[in-house]
Order: C-alpha cells, then structure tokens, then sequence
C-alpha cells in the first residue's frame, strides 16, 4: 500500500483537527489501482476499532474522538469506492463476478459498521443520548475504561508488545491520549510513557490488574 493511500491513520502519535474529516470527505476522489487484499486489510482494521472508538466519545464525552470516528467513516467510504471500481475492472467473466459479488458483500458490511459508528457519534453532537446510555453501557460484560499510567509503573517507556498486556489481562488498548495528541490503535511497538492516558476495553478483572500495573502497584503483569 502506498504512503499516499495508507494515511498512516493507526498507531501514530497524532492531533484530530476539528472537521478534519470534511477536508477527506470533500477531497477529489482518485482512483488508483491496489490489491485487494490491502484495501480489505485497511476496512477490516477501520471496523475492529470505529465502533470501540464511537462508545468511547459517548462514554467519556470526548469530541475529539467523535472527530476521528467522522474522519474514518469518510476513509471507509472512499475504500468502498475503489473495491467497487477495483471489482468492475476485473470482472471478465462469470466465474470473476461470483468471486467478486463476495468480496463487495464483506466490503459493505465493513462500511456498514462504520455508518452505524457514525450514527452513535452524530446522535452525541445531537445531545440525544443524555445520561442514561453511558450508564447502561457500564453494566456490559466488557466495558471502556480509561487508566493514567503513573510514573512509577514499569510500563514506563516500555514496548506495548513487550508487556503482553492483552495476552496477561485480556484488555485490548483502542487508544493512548499523550498530552494534546492521540494514538489510535496503539502497535505493538508503540511505547508507553508516564503520564499517557490509555483508554482500553476488557473486563472489571483486567481492568483492575492492568490499572494496579500502570499505577506502580505491581512489578508485573502475571
């Protein structure tokens, strides 16, 4: 994939201009070959985390994660639009558009996902969901939760990889806050540091281990 299609959206220490998404949304759509592995990589991507990422503007309020979930929203969109266009310039035969029909019906339902995170977000702006959806959204089996790592935790500057935090306490990180910057779907070889905010998804056991962890309480994960 190339610099120009991939954007670098995840794992990059980042700031969400606000209405960054209307600059992608009104940007001249360009057409430009790719497998479509690469483009399914990316839509798959997009749809594991918009969603933990539109609960978590409602959750925690935060309008600049709406922001980011309307930024990628559009990016789905324009990944739709050139498997489309991909599929129509391969097709050849009747054993071609079978495949293909497939694969446009993974590529719409990815894109599916990414509408409905877009709907939680623009219902927030809208106001409508009031305090009552944030409270029922803590009593799920796997909730959001948001640790500040202290500076006497050994996770201080420490790959994220290295610390097995999903393998030892099966909470998965969406997100790191770093002063006024993000990093969205932190990579494995995303380091943490003191101070950084980490906005995570698992159960009230994991939660707890990995907040005693990032507080300095323990010396390790277990």
């Amino acid at each position: 994939m190339t610099e120009k299609r991939k954007l670098k959206i995840f794992g990059r220490l980042q700031r969400t201009p606000k209405e960054k998404w209307k600059k992608e949304e009104f940007s001249e759509l360009e057409y430009e070959p790719t497998p479509v592995k690469e483009l399914l990589t990316e839509m798959k991507d997009i749809s594991e985390l918009i969603i933990d990422l539109a609960y978590s503007s409602l959750l925690f309020d935060n309008e600049e994660i709406s922001e980011e979930v309307k930024y990628l929203d559009v990016r789905m969109d324009k990944l739709n639009y050139d498997i489309r266009m991909m599929a129509m310039m391969a097709t050849r035969t009747k054993e071609d558009a079978e495949q293909l029909a497939g694969i446009l019906q993974v590529a719409e339902a990815a894109e599916s996902i990414s509408n409905a995170a877009g709907d939680i977000v623009s219902l927030r702006s809208k106001g409508k969901t009031g305090p009552i959806l944030p409270k029922i959204l803590k009593q799920a089996d796997e909730q959001l939760f948001r640790i500040k790592v202290s500076k006497d935790s050994k996770a201080c500057n420490q790959k994220i990889g290295d610390l097995k935090i999903e393998t030892e306490t099966g909470m998965r990180l969406i997100a790191i806050r770093r002063g006024e910057c993000w990093i969205y779907n932190p990579q494995s070889d995303t380091s943490i540091q003191a101070d950084d905010w980490l906005i995570t998804r698992g159960t009230d056991g994991g939660y707890k281990d990995l907040r005693k962890f990032l507080h300095g309480e323990l010396e390790a994960l277990e």
